[in-house]
């Protein structure tokens, strides 16, 4: 007999947009009954949400997936690396189903064949936003599934397909319901967000009776209205993002940028055929700044590409040098299954990869330290994520930086604050990656 109140435990794994599956996952499981289970002994039932963009990923959906089975031994498997379920049973034959990536449903059937629901769907056991991964105070917003681009080292548009937006107004009503549920940050994430709406030729919807276009610049503007910090990830130097950064200069949205370049020799990113007219990517940089001085540019790159000579890693630091981004990230190479670029000529060697990497995040650190420093003196308004009990001390986040991926601002004598607020505070000193804050009265 199913117990009186089944319970479920999840374990989510790899980027924002997985995450933002898991949470639709427990959302309709919780309004239909379910219990979500904070460890492995309380559930009658885990959810590994798995990744499978790289070997390494796939290895760490693989461990906890066994991890699931030895600690509850009930699993079911679903996310990017569900589309190789023979690859999951050659390793874990006693999973009990896999589903490929955002198959909502299908994880969900599974859940009810596992551990039958205890009665019918009582949709006012979940809150009107759903359920949630993160912090009250921010959330992530997908506004799209899977991609157009071809990037030759990504396997993305082969595990999620093509680009499918989903339509405004469902975007605008899930946004709304967040604020008004108190969430103070909405961080819009998809594979190419300036790409939003593209697919369906931008189509118009009803959005509290107004026709609201799917398209990245009309959707910003109407998310820039709700009240919350907006802002926008993975978005691609295309002509059209300059309407953007026109409302972070009237401050309707954060002034943030995070554009994935991954590279800046054009011999590889012709080999990675990335997107994007990149030999004007400088000067679009420089617009925006002159558009809005405030802005923050971060970005992740690759080296060790294949055929990637020293060159082109020279040619690579100078353009770091000249572009003076605020963030970056940085990854060594790494083949993934299926991927075009496992077929390039000249595989870089892993020591080469490794030096090139230091010296990448070198020099990156070296630039991202010189722009904090110029923040001392300045004034801000911050969003707290966290208070450490021992010190009093508030950590928190200014508009330049996302949580998780970037730095912290952290003020002192401020315990009586609590996550979710949003103090203005004086910048007083400067560390390598990270702002030391006072409050202001």
């Amino acid at each position: 007999m199913p117990p009186l109140v089944p319970r479920i435990g999840i374990v989510s794994l790899g980027c924002p947009k997985a995450l933002v599956d898991s949470e639709r996952i427990l959302t309709q499981l919780r309004a239909e009954g379910y219990v979500i289970s904070p460890d492995y002994a309380g559930a009658d039932a885990v959810i590994v949400n798995t990744c499978g963009f790289l070997d390494s990923a796939k290895a760490e959906s693989l461990e906890a997936i066994g991890e699931a089975i030895a600690e509850n031994g009930r699993v079911i498997v679903t996310g990017c690396m569900g589309g190789d379920e023979a690859a999951i049973r050659e390793n874990h034959p006693d999973v009990l189903a896999v589903t490929g990536p955002h198959q909502y449903e299908a994880v969900v059937n599974a859940v009810h064949d596992a551990v039958p629901p205890a009665h019918d769907p009582k949709f006012d056991l979940v809150p009107d936003h759903g359920l949630k991964l993160t912090p009250r105070h921010y959330a992530y917003l997908k506004i799209s599934e899977g991609c157009n681009n071809r990037c030759s080292f990504c396997i993305i548009p082969n595990l999620r397909g093509d680009l499918v937006s989903r339509p405004a107004a469902a975007v605008l009503y899930e946004a709304e319901r967040l604020v008004k549920a108190g969430t103070r940050e909405l961080l819009v994430i998809s594979q190419d967000t300036s790409a939003y709406g593209v697919d369906a030729k931008y189509p118009l919807s009803k959005w509290h009776g107004r026709e609201v276009r799917a398209k990245f610049i009309d959707l910003a503007r109407e998310l820039g209205s709700l009240g919350a910090w907006i802002r926008l990830h993975y978005v691609y130097p295309y002509p059209h993002v300059d309407e953007v950064v026109e409302l972070m200069a009237d401050g309707k949205i954060l002034p943030y940028l995070d554009i994935p370049f991954q590279h800046a020799s054009p011999g590889i990113l012709k080999a990675m055929r990335r997107p994007a007219n990149q030999e004007k990517v400088l000067d679009r940089l420089q617009s925006w700044r002159r558009i809005c001085p405030d802005i923050a540019i971060r970005s992740t790159f690759i080296v060790g590409f294949p055929g990637e000579t020293d060159e082109d890693f020279e040619y690579l630091l100078e353009w770091l040098r000249e572009a003076r981004i605020e963030r970056a990230g940085c990854f060594q190479y790494e083949p993934v299954a299926g991927a075009r670029a496992n077929d390039l000529a000249d595989h870089v060697p892993d020591a080469v990869k490794q030096d090139r990497w230091h010296r990448f995040m070198q020099a990156q650190g070296d630039i991202s330290a010189q722009i904090l420093r110029a923040k001392v003196g300045r004034t801000a308004t911050v969003l707290v994520d966290g208070i450490d009990d021992e010190t009093g001390e508030a950590i928190a986040r200014g508009p330049w930086d996302a949580p998780e991926i970037d730095g912290n601002v952290f003020i002192a004598d401020a315990a009586h604050l609590t996550p979710g607020d949003m103090p203005r505070v004086k910048i007083v000193d400067a560390l390598d990656y990270d702002l030391v804050a006072q409050l202001l009265d």
